[in-house]
Formats: structure tokens, C-alpha cells, sequence
């Protein structure tokens, strides 16, 4: 497999991270198809694309028109619609079952050489690829939120993943203009097995009465030279998946990665960060 032939993308889930990914595969000329369950979803991806490429033709970030690149995305709520696509990634609910049935489907809609990527944090590539008959062509690429100005993807190597595959993954994610760095298939890879402790270390010492947030994130930005401390990240990513990432883990590796109490309270009561414009801090 080469770079060559990969014409066509394919992304299952049209939020967050799909539209982020489905708009950079365009912006780089891939066609793309971007499937999601509801056209309700589908329609809001590209409510997003729309606004997030609006901003970058306003500081003069694109090389071409928003028209052009947004022509290069068709929507869906029909799985078949991938069956051309050399590589699939699936960006949908980070629940294990969820992904399973996902890429069983794509087994049987999807050609025999196309390369089937999971954007999962969390979830372990062979897991996920554990049911299908060829497993040997499913990798992790993990892009970063948000994916449009965020530089950098996690490839993540199961089991059985082939060295075609791996080599392909980088491949793209560069040509995407992105840098990667390479993990194991071990419970929450780089990324987030080393960064849930330290949110959740953020949030134990603000509930605490440490410092204020505001200190706290202060301490972290100036004194380790962070772009943001562990609670303004935490908003950004979004406290729910801050949890569901945490508690994953905290099943996987013990004690050290138990979610922060806080974290489960704000939660619960429906403050998840930015999204909801209200977590650790109020937002507009």
C-alpha cells in the first residue's frame, strides 16, 4: 500500500472529532464521506466545518476557497456509501461494543485492502478488531481536539496490525501535515495515560484547597511552560470524557488513575466545560 491510492476517506461519526478529521482529509484533497446514524448529526458536522473554515479563511489560513473544500465532503446516514473508500476512520462513542459493531460492518461494506482506523483515547486496537476476519489492517490514529490546529496524531499499533498498515498510517497523517508519534496497544497509550493523572491531580488539589483554579492553572502554565493548565484543559476537552478516559483506565491500571471525586460531581450535574458553558470555569 502507498500514499498514492489513498483517494477517498471515509469517517463514521460527524461530531467533534469526525467533522475535525473529514475537514482536514479535505482541506489536504481527499474526498471524504462522512456517515453518522441521524442526518440530524450529519447536518450539525458540517454546521461545524462550515464555522470552523470560515474562521480559518478570515486569517487567511487556507490555500484555497471554504467552497472548494467543503464540495470535496459528502454526508450520510448510509454505511455502503464507504464501501469505496481506501481508508475508513471511525471516530463514533468511545464504548467497545459500540466500535466492535462499527468495524464488523466495515469488514463487510469495505474492500479487502482498505485500511479500517480507529480515533479511539482509550480502547485497545486488538480489542476492538478482535471479532474480524482480517485484523491485521486495523490501526489506531488518534487525532488531537481540535483537529483542524492541533499538529499532532497518535498511531497506536494493535496486535496484529501490519507494518503496511503502520507505515500507511504515518503516511497519511503527514501528508495531512500533521506529526506522529508511535504507541504500543497498552491502556491509554502516550497521550492519555499520562495525562488523565495529571488532570485528575489538578482537580484533587483544587477541591483541596491547594491554590485556586486559577493559581493552579497559572502554576502549571508558567512553571512548566504548559499551554494550559489541568482544569482550563480539562474544560476544553470536555469533563465527561475526561471521566469516561479516567475510569477506563482506573479498570485497566489500579488506583493511581481513579477519577478525582470533583470530576464525578461536575458530571453529574451536567457541567462538562466548554460544550456546556459551564465546567471549572464559565464559558461563553
Amino acid at each position: 500500500m502507498s500514499i498514492e491510492r489513498i483517494d477517498r476517506v471515509g469517517v463514521v461519526g460527524a461530531g467533534t472529532m469526525g467533522n475535525g478529521i473529514a475537514q482536514v482529509a479535505a482541506t489536504h484533497g481527499y474526498d471524504v464521506v462522512m456517515r453518522d446514524i441521524k442526518e440530524e448529526f450529519v447536518e450539525s458536522g458540517f454546521e461545524n466545518i462550515d464555522d470552523s473554515l470560515d474562521r480559518l479563511a478570515n486569517r487567511d489560513a487556507l490555500e484555497e476557497g471554504p467552497e472548494a473544500i467543503r464540495d470535496r465532503i459528502e454526508g450520510t446516514t448510509t454505511l455502503e456509501d464507504l464501501e469505496d473508500c481506501d481508508l475508513v476512520v471511525e471516530a463514533a462513542l468511545e464504548d467497545l461494543e459500540v466500535k466492535r459493531d462499527i468495524f464488523d460492518d466495515l469488514e463487510d461494506v469495505c474492500d479487502d485492502d482498505a485500511v479500517l482506523a480507529t480515533n479511539t483515547s482509550t480502547l485497545s486496537i486488538t480489542s476492538i478488531a478482535a471479532n474480524l476476519k482480517r485484523p491485521e489492517r486495523v490501526i489506531g490514529l488518534h487525532f488531537m481536539n481540535p483537529v483542524p490546529i492541533m499538529e499532532g496524531v497518535e498511531v497506536v499499533v494493535g496486535e496484529k496490525t501490519t507494518d503496511n498498515a503502520v507505515d500507511l498510517a504515518h503516511e497519511v497523517a503527514e501528508d495531512l501535515e500533521k506529526t506522529t508519534w508511535q504507541s504500543d496497544d497498552k491502556p491509554g497509550f502516550v497521550t492519555n495515560r499520562i495525562l488523565m493523572p495529571w488532570i485528575n491531580e489538578g482537580i484533587r488539589a483544587y477541591d483541596e484547597g491547594v491554590a485556586t483554579k486559577e493559581d493552579i492553572d497559572a502554576g502549571m502554565e508558567l512553571g512548566t511552560n504548559v499551554p494550559m493548565g489541568p482544569l482550563t484543559l480539562a474544560d476544553h476537552i470536555g469533563l465527561d470524557i475526561c471521566l469516561h478516559a479516567s475510569e477506563t483506565l482506573h479498570e485497566e491500571l489500579g488506583d493511581r488513575y481513579k477519577p478525582a471525586y470533583l470530576l464525578k460531581r461536575k458530571v453529574e450535574t451536567g457541567d462538562l466545560g466548554k460544550k456546556t458553558g459551564k465546567g471549572f470555569y464559565e464559558h461563553d
